[in-house]
Parts: C-alpha cells; sequence; structure tokens
C-alpha cells in the first residue's frame, strides 16, 4: 500500500502528531462503522478507541511501544514499513522484537523512509561495510531489520537498534528453534532491473540475542524469488517457505545440517500427488472445498539462485502446484498453517493447512504422503479479507492479519477457530487503511505485538486472552 510518509521523516524524530490527528481521523472512522461477519462470538463486539487508531474488544488495551522515526540507540532513525516480526526471551523480564522493513531499493521514496531518515541526514551513522548491498552512490539500501528490546513487567521499550543493513523489501519471515529471526526479502531486484549493486531475493538469519548489526550472510540455498514467509518443523529441521506471486509455489528446504542453514541444504516444491500442476486457487477451476484434503509430492529444483528469476515458472512446469499469493506461514502443532491471500473464488483469502508425513523429508514419505487441506476460503470480505501474516495462539487459534487495499473495508486481525471459524480481534481505525502485520505473542502468552505498516507503530496489546467465546 501507498501512503504520502513523507511528514514522518522530515526531522531527527517522527513528525507524527499523534494524539490530535488521530481524533480526527477516529471521527471519520466512527461515522463509516461496518457490518461485520462473525460465525463466532471470540471476543465480542470492538469498542471504539478514543485515540482513532486501534479498536478493541472489551477489556483490551494497547501501548505504543515503538514507532517510525524515533532515534534508536545507535543514533538512527526507527525505518518505516515494518512488517513481519518474531519475539525472542532474552534474560529476566526482557524479550526482543525482530522487526522488518518492507522498504524497496528501488522505490525512491523508500530511501527517505529508511534508518537513514529524510535526505539521508544520518546515513552516515550506518557503516556501509556492514550492509549487504548498497546504491551505486554507496549508500546503503534501506531495507533490513531493527530489534527492539521490551520489558515485560514495566511495560517499556529498554533499546533499539538496527540488527540487519542493505536489504530490500524484507516482508516477512519466521522464527527458528534455536533463538534467530529468518528475515525475507520479497523482491528479486538485481543490478540490471535496480539502482542496487547485488542481486536480491534471499533469506538472511538474525540472531535475536545480537546487539547490534549481524552480518548479512545471504541463504542462497533457500532460493531467488520472492520470499515472503518461513516456518520450521523443530522435530525435524525442514523449512517450509511461501511465495508473494499470483502462480506462486509452496516450498520446503531440507537442511544438510540441521539448525545450520548455512551449511545448504535441498529445495523443493510442493505438488498434489494426484494432479501435478494444479492450480489450488479455485479462481477458474474448483478442485477442492473447505475441509478437502490431498495427499502430496515435492519435486526437486534445480539452480536455484535463479539468475533469471524463473524458478516458480521451472517448478510448475515440472508439475509443482500453484498457491495464490502465499504469504504468511505458521508452524503449530504437528502441523503448520498458511494464507494464500488472493486465493478464492472472489479472490480474498484461503487459509490452507499441511499436516507433514510422518517419514517428512525421507524416501519412505512417498508411502504414507504430507497432505495440504483447504482450510478456510473467504466467500465474504467482512468475515476474511486477504489474510496475510498469520501466527498460531497459545490457545490454539489463528490470528490472521488483513492486508487489503480499500480506502472504504478497514483492515482487522482475525481469529480462527480449530473448526474454521472467524471472528475479529482488532480494527485499524488510522487514517489510510495500512495493513496489520507481524503479530507474535509473547513467550508467556500475556501479550499480543503487532504492527501497522503505516504509521509505522509497533503496539503490545493484553487482554483477556483465555476468554475466547466459540
Amino acid at each position: 500500500m501507498r501512503f504520502d510518509r513523507r511528514s514522518l521523516f522530515t526531522t531527527g524524530a517522527a513528525a507524527f502528531a499523534f494524539g490530535g490527528l488521530a481524533r480526527h481521523v477516529h471521527a471519520q472512522a466512527a461515522s463509516q462503522e461496518e457490518t461485520y461477519i462473525n460465525q463466532v462470538e471470540g471476543y465480542g463486539p470492538l469498542k471504539p478507541d478514543p485515540n482513532g487508531v486501534l479498536d478493541l474488544p472489551e477489556g483490551f488495551s494497547y501501548r505504543v511501544i515503538s514507532q517510525s522515526g524515533e532515534t534508536m540507540d545507535d543514533g538512527l532513525l526507527v525505518p518505516g514499513q515494518p512488517d513481519g516480526m518474531g519475539c525472542f526471551p532474552l534474560e529476566g523480564s526482557l524479550v526482543a522484537l525482530v522487526r522488518n522493513h518492507e522498504l524497496r531499493g528501488r522505490r525512491a521514496e523508500h530511501r527517505n523512509w529508511g534508518p537513514g531518515g529524510y535526505n539521508q541526514q544520518r546515513i552516515a551513522e550506518l557503516d556501509a561495510s556492514r550492509a549487504y548491498d548498497t546504491y551505486k552512490d554507496g549508500r546503503p539500501l534501506p531495507g533490513g531489520t531493527t530489534t527492539l528490546v521490551y520489558d515485560m513487567a514495566t511495560g517499556k521499550t529498554v533499546r533499539q537498534h538496527l540488527s540487519l543493513a542493505g536489504t530490500s523489501t524484507n516482508c516477512c519471515g519466521g522464527q527458528t528453534p534455536w533463538g534467530s529471526w529468518l528475515t525475507c526479502e520479497e523482491t528479486v531486484e538485481a543490478p540490471g532491473n535496480a539502482d542496487v549493486m547485488k542481486e536480491h531475493g534471499y533469506v538472511f538469519e538474525v540472531p535475536a540475542a545480537a546487539t547490534g548489526l549481524v552480518d548479512p550472510v545471504p541463504l542462497k540455498a533457500m532460493g531467488r524469488f520472492d520470499h515472503e514467509a518461513v516456518c520450521i518443523d523443530p522435530r525435524t529441521g525442514i523449512v517450509y517457505l511461501t511465495e508473494d506471486e499470483g502462480d506462486g509455489l509452496f516450498y520446503r528446504f531440507i537442511p544438510d545440517t540441521p539448525g545450520k542453514l548455512v551449511d545448504g541444504g535441498r529445495l523443493q516444491a510442493m505438488a498434489l500427488k494426484d494432479a501435478p500442476g494444479s492450480d489450488t486457487s479455485n479462481h477458474h477451476t474448483r478442485i477442492w472445498s473447505p475441509g478437502d484434503s490431498r495427499a502430496v509430492t515435492w519435486i526437486d529444483l534445480d539452480d536455484v539462485e535463479s539468475p533469471n528469476a524463473d524458478l516458480r515458472k521451472r517448478g510448475h512446469a515440472a508439475g509443482a502446484a500453484l498457491v495464490a499469493r502465499g504469504e504468511g506461514i505458521f508452524w503449530g502443532k504437528d502441523e503448520l498453517y498458511l494464507t494464500a491471500t488472493s486465493g478464492g473464488p472472489i479472490e480474498k483469502g484461503q487459509i490452507l493447512r499441511y499436516v507433514p508425513s510422518p517419514a517428512e523429508g525421507t524416501p519412505d514419505e512417498a508411502a504414507d504422503p504430507g497432505r495440504i487441506q483447504l482450510f478456510v476460503e473467504s466467500t465474504d470480505v467482512r468475515a476474511l479479507n486477504m489474510g496475510d501474516n498469520l501466527i498460531v495462539a497459545p490457545w490454539g487459534h489463528l490470528i490472521v492479519c488483513e492486508d487489503n487495499y480499500s480506502t472504504e473495508t478497514r483492515n482487522h486481525l482475525k481469529g480462527v477457530s480449530p473448526e474454521g471459524k472467524l471472528y475479529t480481534i482488532g480494527r485499524n481505525v488510522f487514517a489510510g487503511n495500512s495493513e496489520f502485520a507481524g503479530a507474535v505473542f509473547s513467550p508467556d502468552g500475556s501479550t499480543l505485538f503487532v504492527n501497522i505498516m503505516f504509521p509505522g507503530i509497533t503496539f503490545a496489546i493484553t487482554g483477556p486472552w483465555n476468554a475466547v467465546r466459540t
């Protein structure tokens, strides 16, 4: 989504007049209240936020714990476009939030939303030799990650710093079982098509405990494509990856050394066992209905660094199934869930569920293959409207971040019960109707952290999470 964020970066600190502007916007939003379809009660109706930013149910509240344009402890500014995010325990009551910033190298205005600020007035604070890539003028690309340390006991942000620099379009990613964040570049920019010095489209690993910039090492064996998100089966170390393209694929990466992704491995794409080359979107031909599941097989991919950015095309030609804009993915209990943001007959979203084979990633899986299920499919934008990032909550429900491009239908946080029933948790009522992103719970399950991309706010939401009614 595109907004005019220039005012956020015209000074060293955010120029966002939070209170007054928010109250003005809320008055507009309240007069355009929509009717929502809730298949279950959830937490009940949403209450208007007096600040006009985030409507929540009765008993819930939020804190703004970070905002784009603030000065961080390293002297740089919190970049704009916060997207995917992971939460990790540190010592005592501290947690680390590692956030992506979806700033695209080829977008000229995104330079001004990066850690150097408007007109790059602070870019000299960033050592370009620590960045993965620079523009041809030598300045680092604006994408990457920041790490925010938050004290659960006091409800305060302790420190913030840039933790990965010089990447592009860091959209989502995923947490590893060993305490790091995998950040994904949703782009295939290269020197031939953008003002960059290196190829992009890779996954990078950021240890959550790092207190400064990490070495930017692209995990090239995990493929070069429009990466969106990843999750890892902690039992096997297998990595599952989504691709944000209308004709994207669903991938898995079998590492040579579980837990050490830099050692390389084997990249594969999913195919339906009885129907190679299928389109799972139901856009033109319905191949399945909610509740249906299909056995899968996995196709080995070659030339995964894909200099021609055609990995998905070659994979589909070999029989891989199409997934309509695969975005969020999250490991649950012995299974994973992923969103197909534009899937379904009305192109407003599907949620898929994958149950791995008991012999996943070995030759024996052919006898007892994994299965992919169409778990949810939107038939009404009021129920689910382009679900993007998602997580499995501590009580076993899904929480889905909506990312629709409407100026009328607001973006929401939606809950999904184990039976596939939907309910509403939160509503963005701020100007621009930006997407929710990066939803993640604290390790103790008490706090939901989430971003809205514009104006670049990170929230900590608390409330009676165990009181959900289905």
